[in-house]
């Protein structure tokens, strides 16, 4: 049953973040979290056009900082590297428990 928190039920949440050109690109949130005794939130995204790459092993993820004010999303980059060191360690526990629950069933 753990599939089903992340399950195909479940709608992809889309955002659309602009490129350097200021054309909208279209991203798919495959995960949201927060960093423990911190306020600030992570969401790592995948971009949707990838289909020409796949080999979705090779699937570029991008990570941001973000707030949310209202319905108004702020995505803001993360540049020091020692955030950059927490979000990664983050991301990787939880893939590590998803990935472990995912054996299970």
């Amino acid at each position: 049953m753990a599939k089903d928190r992340i399950g195909n039920e479940e709608e992809p949440e889309i955002i659309y973040i602009p490129n350097e050109e200021g054309n909208e690109e279209e991203f798919e949130v495959i995960m949201k979290f927060e960093v423990d005794g911190s306020d600030a939130k992570y969401m790592m995204v995948v971009p949707l056009d990838s289909d020409e790459n796949e080999d979705e092993e090779s699937e570029e993820v991008y990570a941001f900082r973000y707030e949310e004010d209202g319905d108004d999303l702020k995505l803001y980059t993360i540049e020091s590297d020692e955030e950059w060191e927490i979000v990664e360690e983050t991301f990787n526990t939880l893939i590590d428990e998803f990935d472990g629950e995912d054996q299970h069933d």
